[in-house]
């Protein structure tokens, strides 16, 4: 034999090169700079609503941020159940994101057979921004204010119908509590997401419905819907003759949308850290600010820990109203 160990031992040696220099690939390529490629944010909605209007100003400036490109991915359907199974079952990598919006909080009381956890498959990014709804009615409504719609819906009970986003949206449960603080019976039709219910509003199919000022307000400024009331506590600066529900002869109403950022579950704190940052300085910025206030958007913008508080505050509230209502969908 011609030196057997030093065989074995050239062989070894050589193994170890092969392996650190795999490792030292492997450690280059998990070392790259964040983010190495283009960002995705799933939408819950379709294309023109709120969530997406708001995501889709965000995007420019965050992709100028990151270097890279932010990409809106319109996923509407289920009451927004179907964006945020996609986004929990996403890998926890930072390259995507979801625009979370009210209904997923309402979702974990009305729909009992979800596929994923609201709270622990998800982590917290930033609340964006919060919206009132405006109540609004076709012109057809012999109804000029609230308390004319409730004496209508009072006259006709059954015979009046609203629109809502989906079962289990938030559009569908702004307007369960209040016809449940009014006393009226009003019919729900749910469609799959709040652009196509509104479009059936001014066309006149459906007679009635709750729809955040963004999406509604190009329809009242147009006059092809009506508004009759504003869902936020007080009044806004966007429409300042438009009396609050509160005010109009429901006492301690309000229920206003709102639009934040999740993330998977387990995806690295300093990615989270990296974008919670980037949006929050980009919804203060003035342009931004600006276009969203012109909207009738509040601006918002907070920690991570704010917004875990305030999502578990959301889920509390709602599963306590839906089960008190008995409203459960499978």
């Amino acid at each position: 034999m011609r030196n057997p160990k030093g065989k074995l031992m050239f062989t070894h040696s050589r193994a170890c090169v092969l392996a650190l220099g795999s490792y030292a690939v492997a450690t280059l390529v998990y070392a790259q700079p964040y983010p190495a490629k283009p960002i995705r944010i799933i939408v819950p909605g379709g294309p023109g609503g709120g969530i997406d209007t708001v995501t889709r100003l965000i995007s420019p400036p965050l992709a100028a941020a990151l270097g890279q490109p932010v990409i809106p991915d319109n996923r509407p359907g289920a009451g927004t159940v179907l964006a945020s199974e996609l986004t929990a079952k996403a890998a926890p990598d930072g390259y995507t994101f979801l625009a979370v919006t009210i209904s997923h909080a309402i979702n974990a009381g009305v729909q009992k057979n979800l596929r994923y956890d609201p709270i622990n498959d998800f982590s917290e990014v930033t609340l964006t921004a919060t919206v009132p709804n405006l109540l609004v009615v076709h012109p057809s409504v012999p109804a000029k204010s609230v308390k004319e719609l409730i004496a209508l819906a009072k006259r006709y009970p059954g015979q009046l119908f609203f629109a809502s986003a989906g079962s289990g949206s938030g559009t569908h449960l702004a307007f369960e509590l209040f016809q449940t603080m009014a006393n009226i019976s009003i019919v729900h039709v749910p469609y799959k997401s709040g652009t196509p219910a509104l479009a059936d509003v001014a066309g006149g199919h459906v007679q009635l419905m709750f729809s955040n000022t963004i999406n509604s307000g190009p329809f009242v400024k147009a006059r092809r819907l009506r508004a009759l009331a504003i869902t936020s506590v007080r009044r806004s600066a966007l429409y300042p003759g438009l009396p609050t529900i509160a005010e109009s002869g429901v006492p301690g109403y309000s229920s206003d949308a709102w639009y934040g950022v999740l993330a998977p579950a387990r995806t690295p704190p300093d990615i989270i850290a990296r974008l919670n940052r980037e949006i929050v300085t980009l919804l203060k910025a003035r342009e931004l600010n600006e276009k969203l206030a012109a909207q009738g958007v509040d601006v918002v913008g907070s920690t991570q820990e704010e917004f875990a508080a305030w999502m578990r505050n959301e889920i509390r509230k709602w599963v306590k109203l839906t089960s008190a209502l008995k409203l459960q969908t499978d």
